[in-house]
């Protein structure tokens, strides 16, 4: 321990020295300028998952990066005059941090690896290795000698002590290796025993000891991040370091933001769902159901389901939003003797939830729907026109939920607003438009935020003043309320036709895969399908990806399915990440706004319109006007106001982030750092 604090000591004092000794091009006599560094990264692109899974760790958190493509005959060449200029009289270096394939690229003896060498030890700026193999080259021991090399499928990596001091104090500790499928190799690489000037920040066991996964390689007065496995973007080792990555090589300070987000809505709240029949493979009472008439079942929560989610949220520290239709309750209530335990429970748990808007009574807000054909059409007048539902009826669809809720008490954000099936938003193939009357009606009632189905459109957009916020649909189906019915009809939908099966996974072989073999009915569920609806909810949650999950009401019904899922994820997260790094469980409203302003930056950057650097322990960013930049500093930096400072931004993993832009009377963002 004594010996890695002095190298650290040692490491600081020699980029200290490095920033501080860099002169003016030129003007040898004069006192020494502390160089510019521009918040960019530089990424060196050998077409390889590794970089590209950096790459887009970068793009997600909004940090601006420059590509150079190996492969291009047309690529610039990485030289001096590359990486570095002179601006305003100050020595400038293009940029922050540098992603490589691997610890050299560009061949031996390479002048462009000797010039970014030089780079870098002239400006202190640090290299992350992608992926490369254990060997002397980068500070560990050949693999023979106490290491590993092959498939590490399942292995149980662990944080170091240097590296919950270090780049990933926000983990919790345990990082391991996906293991999906026995039969597919998922992950290669190289474990080794660290030598003289490698820091290990990522182990696991070998033998009777252990060896590196990651660490820092410092020597020649540079500093590598070496990493000794290959990885994709989507691997859940990789997001669960991919943090630390970019905080390590932009040395805690940078543009963009990230946040792992999680929030669930749960729609149909007061109304029954329609139940799949297992004997008719499809839902009575629903469209396009042969032989349902008369088969109708419903699955509605009752009290006791009420009472146990309110006990659940507790429990989990975890708060889900109820989308409601009170016209579908009242409906309900009238056919049932006039009476609602349910509806009871909620309103008088009222304050436990975040609430929605999600239509009175839930009708298809698009065109008028001819469900005599399948697939179903849109009707159309004499003159050929299509038959749309009015802006009255929208408008009073989603006024009469509203004034429902106020005479309960129960507080909704009117801004917010999720129709029946994202109803009145286009619907491929059959309604290739909006409603023309839905955005009115949402102006009608002050929506600036409506829910949209990812599935169908991943992008937010604009329906009149208002935005979409996409939702992810859940894998746990709205017309099931037993373990035993989803997996009954997730085998309709993805096994073939000879296991029994609709045969839609054969007949859409890029968007499905059929199982193997059936689910067992009775354990199916639990055993298969929620292990994998956990992986992909867990996988939005450590992508910063703010938008919602949805599901219906009937999941929290009869068996509860929804519950398993939720509980892995939560508690899979929880055992993962330091406290430091909550779950950000926020409204969809707040989802919108980042989703909005997460597009601003975008095209601002991509439009070159962004000026952001460091001189020293000061940060200067300019943005167009109205353009919030996100930034991410260490933990004590302040802001520079007209008069004086204030702390800046909000802890997260470690670190201290917001959307930020310049104070009054002011025409950039600067910062004081500690």
């Amino acid at each position: 321990m004594v010996k890695k604090n002095r190298m650290n000591r040692l490491a600081a004092v020699c980029f200290a020295a490095a920033i501080a000794s860099v002169a003016v091009p030129g003007v040898a006599a004069r006192a020494a300028v502390t160089p510019r560094v521009d918040l960019r990264v530089l990424v060196v692109d050998d077409g390889g998952s590794s970089v590209e899974a950096i790459t887009a760790e970068l793009r997600d958190t909004g940090i601006p990066y420059t590509r150079v493509d190996l492969g291009s005959g047309s690529r610039p060449v990485v030289d001096a005059a590359f990486l570095a200029d002179t601006v305003d009289g100050r020595p400038r270096a293009k940029f922050q941090g540098v992603v490589l394939p691997n610890e050299n690229p560009f061949g031996v003896g390479s002048a462009e690896m000797a010039a970014l060498s030089a780079y870098e030890t002239t400006y202190g700026i640090r290299q992350v290795d992608a992926y490369t193999w254990a060997h002397p080259g980068v500070g560990l021991e050949y693999t023979d000698n106490g290491g590993y090399s092959g498939t590490l499928d399942g292995t149980q990596a662990a944080v170091t002590a240097a590296g919950k001091a270090g780049p990933f104090a926000y983990l919790g500790g345990q990082v391991a290796f996906e293991d999906n499928s026995p039969l597919i190799p998922e992950s290669y690489g190289f474990m080794a025993k660290p030598r003289t000037g490698y820091t290990s920040y990522l182990d696991a066991p070998v033998g009777s000891g252990r060896a590196s996964l990651v660490g820092e390689y410092t020597h020649d007065g540079r500093s590598e991040l070496v990493v000794t496995f290959g990885y994709n973007q989507y691997q859940q080792q990789f997001r669960l370091l991919a943090r630390g990555i970019v905080e390590w090589v932009t040395q805690g300070v940078h543009l963009g933001q990230e946040r792992n987000y999680f929030a669930v809505h749960v729609d149909d709240v007061f109304a029954p769902d329609a139940r799949w029949s297992k004997e008719l493979n499809c839902t009575p009472g629903d469209y396009a159901c042969a032989g349902g008439e008369g088969q109708e079942s419903t699955i509605r929560m009752t009290a006791a389901d009420a009472q146990y989610l309110a006990q659940w949220q507790t429990s989990k520290n975890f708060k889900l939003d109820m989308l409601f239709n009170a016209g579908a309750g009242e409906e309900w209530k009238a056919e049932n003797g006039n009476t609602d335990a349910l509806t009871a429970q909620l309103v008088a748990d009222r304050a436990k939830y975040r609430w929605m808007n999600h239509t009175y009574t839930h009708p298809f807000l698009g065109c008028v729907q001819d469900t005599t054909t399948t697939p179903w059409t849109c009707t159309k007048n004499s003159a050929g026109a299509i038959n749309w539902m009015s802006r009255a009826e929208i408008s009073a669809q989603i006024r009469d939920n509203n004034n429902w809720a106020a005479a309960k008490g129960i507080t909704t954000d009117r801004t917010e607003l999720v129709t029946g099936e994202h109803s009145g938003l286009r619907t491929l193939p059959q309604q290739a438009q909006d409603n023309p009357n839905l955005a009115g009606a949402l102006a009608d009632n002050g929506v600036k935020w409506a829910g949209s189905d990812n599935s169908r459109e991943p992008l937010q957009r604009p329906v009149g003043a208002a935005l979409t916020v996409p939702r992810y649909p859940m894998n746990v189906y709205y017309n099931t309320g037993t373990n035993s019915e989803m997996a009954d009809e997730y085998n309709w939908i993805y096994t073939s036709r000879a296991d029994g099966g609709s045969g839609i996974c054969e007949d859409n072989p890029g968007t499905s895969t059929c199982l193997p073999d059936p689910l067992d009915a009775n354990t199916g569920y639990l055993d298969y399908i929620v292990p994998a609806e956990a992986r992909t909810a867990m996988r939005h949650v450590l992508n910063n990806d703010p938008r919602p999950h949805y599901v219906h009401q009937s999941n929290l019904a009869e068996e509860r399915t929804l519950y398993p899922v939720l509980n892995q994820v939560l508690d899979g997260y929880r055992t993962l990440y330091a406290p430091s790094a909550p779950i950000v469980n926020q409204s969809m409203k707040d989802t919108g706004v980042e989703l909005q302003r997460r597009a601003a930056w975008n095209a601002a950057i991509a439009a070159n319109q962004v000026t952001a650097y460091r001189i020293g322990k000061d940060v200067t960013v300019k943005a167009p006007s109205g353009v919030l930049a996100p930034l991410t500093a260490p933990t004590g930096t302040k802001k520079q106001l007209l008069l004086g400072t204030a702390d800046f931004g909000t802890a997260y993993a470690g670190t201290r982030s917001t959307w930020t832009a310049p104070e009054l009377l002011q025409s950039a963002v600067t910062l004081h750092m500690p």
